[in-house]
């Protein structure tokens, strides 16, 4: 679990491909002052496991699922990540609950600036916009930030400098892909009310005793 709160800017420093999998290995240096093997580290809100890690870089295997639903099937050397560790129990919670589960790839179709705010927008598939509502949450490459706007096939969310600096949205420009992972409450939300109105459509559907007289079996 993690907060979408980024502690450092990693750089993709090699790839090894194998079908459709790979091993991605990322320089860092922050969040490998008490790093271990088996450790969940976010790379741009991809929950990823630790295999290996120097000094100075850590390594982590990609599964063909991670590749199919996220944008680091298209990762180059040298691309900037945003990196976060797992949450602790004493780390103060400032963003909200990122499972690093990618719901979708989004890609960045408008930049603008006003005052001291930068609006992004991004388009998405719109079975995703159903899960967004403007003031809620929504993590972007593992980034924490909050809607402004959510229309049918795109959403709109506002950062301030810092937050360009720190992270690798200052990187991003017109049509680059990033990760998207909805607010889980809603999801849990939509799934409970879909299961009881199956329920309620199972109920209705029953074959009972005044069923069979109305069609024809008495």
């Amino acid at each position: 679990m993690f907060t979408g709160l980024i502690e450092e800017v990693g750089k993709i420093i090699g790839i090894n491909k194998s079908g459709d999998s790979m091993v991605l290995s990322i320089a860092s240096k922050d969040i490998l002052q008490d790093v271990a093997i088996g450790d969940s580290i976010a790379v741009n809100g991809v929950c990823l496991t630790v295999t290996s890690y120097q000094s100075t870089s850590f390594t982590v295997d990609v599964m063909p699922e991670t590749m199919y639903k996220t944008s680091l099937k298209e990762a180059i050397v040298g691309n900037a990540v945003n990196l976060e560790r797992a949450m602790t129990p004493n780390r103060r919670f400032g963003g909200h609950f990122v499972a690093g589960h990618v719901d979708g790839v989004a890609t960045l179709q408008n930049k603008k600036e006003k005052d001291n705010a930068i609006y992004l927008t991004f388009k998405i598939d719109p079975s995703l916009t159903l899960y967004m509502i403007p003031k809620g949450s929504i993590a972007v490459d593992g980034i924490s930030l909050t809607l402004v706007e959510v229309n049918h096939d795109s959403f709109t969310v506002s950062i301030i400098p810092h937050t360009l600096q720190q992270t690798n949205l200052a990187s991003k420009q017109i049509g680059h892909p990033v990760n998207v992972e909805v607010d889980m409450i809603g999801k849990f939300v939509e799934k409970a009310v879909r299961n009881r109105l199956e329920q309620t459509e199972l109920k209705k559907m029953s074959i009972t005793e005044g069923f069979l007289r109305e069609n024809g079996f008495a």
